[in-house]
């Protein structure tokens, strides 16, 4: 029973590894079928009836990874942070493996992010990050840094951002045998962080630079999954430079359930004096149900405007 156990926490260790914690794509086998339903009531907007099923999962097994990690991010979501990481200090104290203790960290980070806080966020992605190098696994050291390095740069900590896209893009390009498009996803995303960064402090020449590098790399073709980031950085430095037609012109093109492109197409009619038009966007964002970067953002936001 035992070894039954390990085995169902271990393949949730490894959905664990991915962008969004607790609302990885992953084949349906290998995730307990109490956190399905709890998924799928989040999605339907019902947080308190997933987080009721999984405290229900916890009276029986306290020690339950998935159960503590998957209540601490509903609550996350529905903005209560500290109550939220004492269930993911219990996954951590209670995970058996460096896997899961690393999974269980980087749920914590998420936890710091839904509250902007960069420095925090970046301790906890610092020891996934040290877990994946001390695996020789580049590829996921690069994506953890550019989730800490995506949550400071919306919190505002630019210099922080900047350091922590380089070292993603610099560690990802260490895989071995690394293929060319490999090496043009991690290039692509540096200059679309540089392009970011550049327009958030006020250098429209810098940013444009490095709008065009991306676009030279994703007209190689070897990304094309990329594509839609691209209007999604044109639509990001357009903001930043006060041109908010081009700023909806662009965004209206790029992933339309990102709630972070909600929230920055509310921002822009907001900008533009179309109070309605702002409102349905924020309200679209404050919906997410991801427990990840995007979500941590964009959720907080969304419900200030709201408010």
């Amino acid at each position: 029973m035992k070894a039954t156990i390990r085995a169902i926490t271990s393949a949730w260790f490894l959905i664990l590894g991915s962008l969004a914690p607790l609302f990885a794509q992953a084949p349906p086998q290998q995730q307990p079928e109490f956190v399905k339903q709890g998924q799928q009531l989040v999605r339907d907007g019902k947080p308190e009836e997933a987080l009721a099923l999984y405290r229900q999962t916890l009276r029986t097994s306290p020690n339950s990874v998935p159960a503590n990690i998957a209540a601490g991010s509903v609550l996350d979501l529905m903005g209560k942070g500290e109550e939220a990481r004492k269930y993911f200090t219990k996954a951590i104290d209670v995970a058996d493996t460096p896997e899961g203790k690393a999974s269980a960290k980087r749920a914590m980070a998420m936890s710091y992010a839904f509250e902007g806080n960069c420095q925090k966020t970046v301790e906890y992605e610092q020891e996934g990050f040290e877990f994946y190098g001390n695996a020789k696994n580049f590829f996921q050291q690069g994506e953890i840094a550019n989730e800490a390095a995506r949550v400071c740069i919306d919190s505002g900590d630019l210099d922080a951002a900047y350091r922590w896209y380089q070292i993603g893009h610099d560690t990802g390009l260490k895989e071995p045998d690394i293929t060319p498009a490999r090496q043009d996803l991690w290039n692509f995303r540096w200059e679309h962080a540089q392009a970011r960064i550049a327009a958030r402090r006020g250098d429209q020449a810098e940013a444009q630079k490095h709008v065009v590098a991306a676009k030279t790399i994703l007209d190689k073709g070897t990304i094309p999954e990329q594509a839609p980031f691209f209007p999604y950085l044109k639509g990001y430095v357009a903001f930043y430079a006060g041109d908010y037609k081009t700023t909806l012109d662009e965004l209206s093109k790029a992933n339309p359930n990102d709630p972070f492109i909600q929230c920055m197409i509310g921002q822009t009619y907001e900008k533009l004096g179309e109070k309605d038009k702002a409102v349905e966007y924020y309200r679209k964002a404050s919906t997410a149900s991801s427990h990840n970067s995007t979500a941590a953002y964009a959720v907080p936001f969304a419900r200030k405007k709201l408010s």
